[in-house]
């Protein structure tokens, strides 16, 4: 598993919206975002579950920055994305 992970639904907008902001985060910052779908995958909804004790995020779009424990819940701004990612 990738030390920067979006958890995303299928076929969540918001999630949808913050892909071009990923795209450009991975490329600006020479990382990679991996994307695991948990509405129609019950093996990464495990995985959510795992990484979301505690914290009660409600939904997706939902990051885990693997390295330090960093979350986001929910769509965010670029600067937020990035802080983030560090």
């Amino acid at each position: 598993m990738a030390d920067l992970i979006m958890f995303y639904g299928e076929e969540c907008v918001h999630c949808r919206a913050m892909e071009p902001l990923i795209e450009k985060l991975e490329k600006e910052m020479e990382v990679k975002v991996e994307r695991l779908e948990i509405w129609h995958n019950s093996k990464n909804k495990k995985i959510y579950d795992d990484v979301n004790t505690g914290i009660k995020c409600t939904g997706v779009p939902f990051f885990y920055n693997k390295k330090n424990n960093k979350v986001i819940c929910g769509a965010v701004l670029y600067e937020e994305l990035k802080k983030w990612a560090k």
